[in-house]
C-alpha cells in the first residue's frame, strides 16, 4: 500500500501543530511554509481534519488551527483515516461481500495480516511520539 500525499501532508501538518502546541494557533500559511506545501492543498486537508474532530479553527487576524486533543490522544492512524478513509491494503478487506471468494481465499488472510501490522504501527504511534522523535533528532 502506498500512502497518498494527502495522508503524508496531513501527518506533517499535524506534527507542526503538535510541535507548536500551546503557543498560538498556526495559520495554513505558516504550516505550508514550514513544510514546503501548497496552501490550497492544506486548506482541503484541514477541512477533513476539522470534520474528524482533530483540530479546532480560530478565526481572525491571529487565528489558525490548534489541536483539539492532547498529542498523546491523536494517533497517526486517526490522521490518515480522517483524510483518506479506511486503512486497507486491498479492497477485499473492506467487507466480506466485496469479494465472493473471501471465505476460501488464502491471500485475503495474508492481506489481513498486513493490515493488522499497519494498523498496529499507525494506531500506536501518536503525535506525542512524533514530537519526541523530532526532539531527539535535534539533540
Amino acid at each position: 500500500m502506498k500512502l497518498s500525499t494527502r495522508g503524508q501532508y496531513a501527518t506533517r501538518a499535524m506534527l507542526q501543530l503538535a510541535l507548536n502546541r500551546g503557543e498560538k494557533p498556526l495559520s495554513i500559511r505558516e504550516i505550508a511554509m514550514a513544510e514546503g506545501l501548497s496552501d490550497q492543498y492544506l486548506e482541503q486537508i484541514f477541512r477533513d481534519l476539522r470534520r474528524a474532530g482533530l483540530v479546532d479553527s480560530i478565526r481572525g487576524a491571529y487565528g489558525g488551527y490548534l489541536l483539539r486533543s492532547k498529542t498523546e490522544n491523536i494517533s497517526v492512524g486517526d490522521i490518515i483515516r480522517a483524510v483518506e478513509g479506511p486503512i486497507l491494503p486491498v479492497n477485499c478487506l473492506y467487507s466480506e461481500e466485496t469479494c465472493g471468494r473471501s471465505s476460501q481465499c488464502v491471500t485475503r488472510r495474508v492481506w489481513a495480516k498486513l493490515q493488522n501490522s499497519m494498523l498496529n504501527v499507525l494506531n500506536q504511534t501518536t503525535l506525542a511520539d512524533m514530537v519526541q522523535m523530532a526532539n531527539e533528532k535535534e539533540c
